[in-house]
């Protein structure tokens, strides 16, 4: 069999090899079928994928009909069935693994039908994002068999709705995306001096009194309890876990305007419509602010799912050290005690953290002396480095949109890097994975967001996913460019880099 290193897919595979048979035709005839209750679970969504690649409606068959024109999904609990090298699966043999191993997936393509095989419904998911980026504009996908395993186990977004508000339906514009390039987490920045952006039924207030504002002046909003509901529910079915952000102790200008008591006056503050930073800051000593935390915290992991809440912790430019690392640790025992894991940006590194803490590395320029403390003493590391990963810098100096306090980011410097030397002295088992990130100050609209987000979310999910010895830039490349025509279909603005042919 012949290896295809560079078959157009984001991000590369493990492995890809062609059969050398006739094509498969997607389209008219085609239907999903699963096998297993497990596999059912995914089947509506890959109908879906593929009904957009073949641009007729895929539809979800009874079981038993797997002949001609059948893509056939099949859960297994032996990891052998995947086919994975060495070098890949023998290397997975600790619970981190496992979780990484449950997102493998094994797609075997022929004239007459597609198999897709793996662990979990997540590796089903994955798999069909494969066979519709190497489907064709005609509906023909060669014969060939991937197999294929993520390399960090989290690949995620970090999306800030608290600058400027984005509504449901672009998030889903935004998961769909996510979803195509084998990304898995969604870290939403829900609250800020410029707004807060999600319901929370202890404190009616927030919302209310503190929602309706953006930086410049335009306009907010906010997501009901119905619709973040509704946003986690899509989520899910694209098997990516959303990650909620309640900014603290810093970053509370819009808490404060809607909570009075949060200020040493007991007067609301106001509510921020620029992009300054450091000003706000929680009181320790102030009554409320431990039930704020209390209810604020608790209500948001509550409600969600998903294993992790984010307590910000960046740039409480004003506080003292002590207090900073005491109002963190008060954050901390309350996410803790609503059994999930606290996430924070590197700076809450300077607190004592309870082992598993992950810390988002994200300012090359100071604290990484910090975060390697924290490591030894059990926290992991999310790494985010702006130069890289922060997708509101601009791509050049002649970008509109953007900012450019950690230089410039083209779409080559989001692709080449190695995430395990970021941090030097860090080993490979405390990272956590990789997390590009979009703040929204000069980011008004869906076509500002997209603009900035491709090409570039494709380098970060490829660098997120792929060994280095399965990267390479030419070929990357060749096979981003064959993204654009999907992005256009789907009505989504994108950056032409100059870098690539398009």
């Amino acid at each position: 069999m012949e290896q295809l290193p560079d078959v157009a897919v984001v991000p590369v595979p493990v492995r890809a090899t062609s059969t050398g048979g006739a094509p498969f035709l997607l389209g008219a005839g085609t239907r999903v079928v699963a096998h297993g209750p497990g596999a059912g679970a995914a089947a509506a969504r890959v109908a879906e994928v593929l009904s957009r690649a073949a641009g007729v409606p895929v539809p979800v068959a009874a079981e038993g009909g797997d002949g001609a024109g059948a893509v056939v999904l099949r859960l297994t609990d032996d990891r052998s069935a995947l086919g994975l090298p060495p070098d890949v699966d023998d290397a997975r043999d600790d619970a981190r693994d496992d979780a990484r191993s449950r997102e493998a997936y094994r797609l075997e393509v022929t004239g007459e039908r597609v198999v897709l095989t793996a662990l979990d419904v997540a590796g089903l998911l994955h798999g069909a994002a494969t066979l519709e980026q190497a489907c064709s504009p005609r509906g023909e996908v060669p014969a060939l068999i991937v197999v294929d395993a993520p390399r960090f186990a989290w690949r995620g977004l970090s999306l800030d709705v608290a600058r400027h508000f984005f509504a449901v339906d672009v998030v889903e514009q935004v998961l769909d995306v996510m979803a195509a390039l084998k990304l898995n987490v969604l870290h939403l920045h829900l609250t800020d001096d410029q707004g807060w952006r999600l319901e929370v039924p202890s404190r009616p207030e927030l919302t209310a009194l503190a929602s309706g504002s953006a930086v410049g002046g335009d306009p907010g909003g906010h997501y009901t309890a119905a619709q973040y509901e509704h946003l986690l529910a899509l989520a899910a079915a694209r098997c990516i876990t959303v990650v909620p952000e309640v900014d603290l102790p810093g970053h509370v200008g819009a808490a404060q305007h809607a909570l009075g008591e949060l200020t040493p006056s007991g007067l609301p503050g106001p509510i921020s419509t620029s992009g300054e930073v450091g000003v706000t800051r929680l009181h320790e000593d102030l009554p409320a602010t431990a039930a704020f935390l209390r209810d604020v915290l608790g209500d948001v992991a509550r409600r969600t799912p998903g294993p992790w809440v984010h307590i910000g912790g960046d740039e409480a430019l004003a506080i003292e050290p002590g207090e900073y690392a005491r109002l963190v640790t008060a954050a901390s025992d309350v996410v803790r005690a609503a059994g999930r894991t606290v996430v924070g940006w590197q700076e809450i590194a300077r607190a004592p953290l309870a082992p598993g803490t992950v810390v988002q590395f994200w300012d090359e320029r100071e604290g990484a002396e910090e975060v390697a403390a924290a490591v030894v003493a059990g926290a992991r590391v999310l790494l985010s480095p702006a130069t890289r990963t922060y997708l509101d810098m601009k791509y050049d100096e002649g970008t509109a949109l953007g900012q450019d306090w950690a230089g410039h980011v083209e779409l080559r410097d989001a692709y080449d890097w190695e995430p395990l030397e970021a941090l030097p002295g860090v080993p490979a088992e405390s990272v956590a994975g990789v997390e590009a990130a979009l703040w929204t100050e000069t980011i008004r609209t869906a076509d500002d967001l997209f603009v900035m987000l491709l090409p570039r979310l494709a380098a970060v999910a490829e660098v997120a996913w792929s060994a280095p010895e399965r990267r390479g830039w030419d070929g990357f490349a060749g096979r981003v460019s064959a993204l654009a025509p999907r992005w256009e279909r789907a009505g989504l603005a994108w950056y032409r880099s100059p870098q690539v042919r398009w």
